[in-house]
């Protein structure tokens, strides 16, 4: 297990919010909820954009992807890669979350 930075995981935190934002442009609120459901990711606050991860990072964001192709596919899957590319250059190649690169 790697240790996350308080860079790597204000990064991790922008990642995880556009992700959010680019999908609910799509599907709308579901997003949100859709987002919930994932395990070592929690929302305490959408308004003010407040989020925390609990456990890997890394592997939080790669189930926040995977929540949202589950529904809707690899084209959900790319619209989060597509959203977050300049923030991915901000990490080292092997921070980057699988389901991202």
């Amino acid at each position: 297990m790697t240790t996350t930075t308080q860079d790597e995981l204000a990064v991790f935190t922008q990642i995880s919010l556009r992700i959010i934002k680019e999908q609910e442009l799509v599907i709308g609120p579901v997003a949100w909820q859709e987002a919930k459901k994932v395990v070592g990711f929690n929302i305490s606050d959408a308004n003010n954009e407040q989020v925390t991860f609990e456990g890997d990072s890394k592997e939080v964001l790669n189930r926040l992807v995977e929540q949202y192709s589950r529904l809707f596919g690899q084209v959900s899957r790319e619209v989060c890669k597509d959203a977050v590319q300049d923030l991915l250059a901000e990490l080292p190649a092997n921070d980057i979350p699988s389901n991202l690169r």
